[in-house]
């Protein structure tokens, strides 16, 4: 009996151990999954710098930015051609870009619009956001809460915010360079970035970078606005490859313009943008095709002739292409195109 009633005993005593151990899991579980929750529901603070502004000759209106933030260019940078340009960031309400650009819209202020936006916030004081209006008018604002170092400055034409910086300087020197560049809207945004980096930009480091510049049916076949979008997501040098294909960019938006032109029959207009896009890529096989194209539009029978033989030396595949295309027909029965396309 006595054995009997100790391994009664034995047995429960495990048994509570065992329940035990089980109620300390389940509460270990819950915890993880209460963290885990908590994690997932925490908002990733879009620290950066940005410029948006406007050239007051074309009617370029445009955002550059860069961040230690995986992807920045699919936060930060909105515009819309003659309408205006808003960059949002620090705990970032994208809501703020087609909320924004609908103000301007309406006739709006920049220095309006942000109030605006602000009032009907949940967390105002966490935010900052830069606005630049088809007109010229320019807003910045930075909530009291935002990471420092935190701050703006604006003027005509432009508006330059940044937060977890290294120092006021970056901004201060964004601006400098904004002002005193010379060359296209594209140029002066990326070289103010260029500017801000060089005096230490986010303090936490880099990551990605992006840029977007809008004119009225800039885009792909005249059908959109988007002269200029590109981005660089996640690399050790944002700064450096957005360079490279800032070049790919600029030679993209000079070219869709010459073609759209071309499509349209004018000739004399399209042929100096196509030129400008070859001089910015010289061994493009595909614009020196095009080129060719324009410049036998325009008349040019001698310099389309140098172009289409400088296309076909770097890429011989597109001969059977040229020998068949009506854009080059004036060419076929010249006795160096026919060898050419051979």
């Amino acid at each position: 009996m006595t054995n009997h009633f100790h391994y009664q005993r034995l047995v429960k005593e495990r048994m509570q151990v065992s329940l035990i151990a089980f109620c300390i899991s389940i509460l270990l579980l819950c915890g993880d999954l209460l963290f885990a929750q908590n994690r997932l529901g925490e908002k990733k603070i879009i620290t950066t710098f940005s410029i948006v502004a406007r050239d007051s000759v074309t009617g370029e209106l445009g955002v550059a930015v860069a961040s230690k933030f995986f992807a920045v260019g699919s936060v930060v940078p909105w515009a819309k051609a003659d309408i205006g340009a808003v960059a949002t960031q620090s705990y970032a309400n994208t809501t703020f870009g087609p909320r924004g650009l609908e103000l301007l819209k309406e006739g709006v202020t920049p220095e309006k619009a942000v109030k605006i936006l602000i009032r009907n916030d949940d967390d105002p004081q966490r935010r900052q956001l830069g606005i630049v209006s088809a007109d010229g008018k320019s807003a910045t604002y930075t909530g009291e809460k935002c990471l420092v170092w935190a701050g703006g400055r604006s003027g005509p034409n432009y508006a330059i915010q940044g937060n977890i910086l290294t120092g006021e300087e970056v901004v201060t020197s964004m601006e400098k360079t904004f002002l005193e560049t010379k060359g296209t809207l594209a140029d002066r945004l990326y070289a103010a970035l260029l500017a801000g980096d060089a005096k230490g930009g986010d303090s936490r480091g880099r990551q990605s970078a992006a840029m977007l510049v809008v004119k009225k049916n800039a885009g792909y076949g005249g059908y959109d606005d988007r002269a200029i979008d590109i981005r660089v997501d996640d690399n050790p040098d944002p700064f450096k490859e957005l360079g490279r294909l800032l070049v790919y960019a600029q030679t993209n938006y000079a070219w869709n313009e010459a073609w759209t032109l071309f499509t349209q029959k004018k000739y004399q207009e399209a042929l100096p943008l196509m030129e400008h896009a070859a001089s910015l890529s010289p061994n493009n096989a595909e614009v020196l095709y095009d080129l060719a194209c324009l410049r036998l539009g325009a008349g040019k029978v001698k310099e389309a002739l140098e172009a289409i033989e400088k296309s076909l030396t770097i890429n011989p595949k597109l001969k059977k292409q040229a020998s068949e295309d009506p854009d080059l027909s004036g060419l076929k029965g010249n006795p160096k195109f026919e060898s050419l396309v051979k």
